[in-house]
């Protein structure tokens, strides 16, 4: 029997898409079981070419890699796995590592606060989003199931690969609300498979204030 079968189901699902190409993968030198600051045991990246050039970030670690653990049979660990698609230059050959390293921030948060993400779920960054571009555009990122991957069974339970999706700070104001998925089905055709472009401009205008309307207090009187 494998000693990591939640691992397997998920290389089980990449497979389908990418049969035969090899992702380049990190991983931390000190596992977060050992006392290590990462909590993702990896992160394979796949170039892509369509529908437009990309790198398609995957992590392990949200769900249950090994053996199991967590009480609930029917999901592994909390449920889900990140994923996160970068544009790129058809003549890049090496993905850039920033979004690793958000990927492990993520995860560092989930773990440490015991909140996870679901889709429609939105979060504000402290800035751009791409720590080594400081006019970057993208300062937030919501969560969508990847349109690709979607969800799948594994022996330890089921899992999603949620996709964090970068947003411009108008496109993140309009999410609020429980608005996220319904803006991100208008802007699909605009972003296709959701690849963050982190320079891009914003897909929508800034939302209207909201107008604070004066209250009178008594209620409203005719003319008597």
């Amino acid at each position: 029997m494998s000693e990591a079968p939640g691992w397997d189901a998920i290389d089980g699902a990449l497979a389908q898409l990418y049969d035969g190409v090899e992702p380049t993968h990190w991983a931390p030198e000190l596992p977060w079981s050992l006392g290590g600051p990462d909590p993702l045991d990896g992160i394979s990246v796949y170039p892509r070419t369509d529908p437009v050039p990309h790198w398609h970030y995957l992590g392990y670690g949200m769900s249950e890699l090994y053996e199991k653990e967590w009480d609930n049979p029917a999901e592994s660990g909390w449920g889900f796995e990140f994923t996160f698609r970068l544009v790129r230059l058809p003549t890049d050959t090496v993905p850039p590592v920033w979004p690793g390293n958000f990927m492990q921030n993520l995860a560092r948060y989930v773990f440490q606060s015991g909140k996870w993400f679901e889709p429609g779920h939105t979060i504000k960054a402290n800035g751009p989003i791409a720590t080594d571009r400081a006019d970057a555009t993208v300062h937030a990122v919501g969560f969508a199931v990847d349109p690709e991957l979607g969800g799948i069974d594994t022996p330890n339970g089921s899992l999603q690969f949620l996709q964090i999706v970068g947003l411009t700070m108008p496109e993140y104001r309009a999410a609020q609300g429980g608005n996220l998925l319904t803006l991100l089905a208008e802007l699909e055709p605009l972003l296709p498979l959701f690849v963050t472009d982190v320079e891009r401009e914003s897909l929508i205008a800034e939302p209207p204030p909201k107008v604070d309307w004066p209250r009178w207090g008594g209620g409203l009187r005719g003319r008597q």
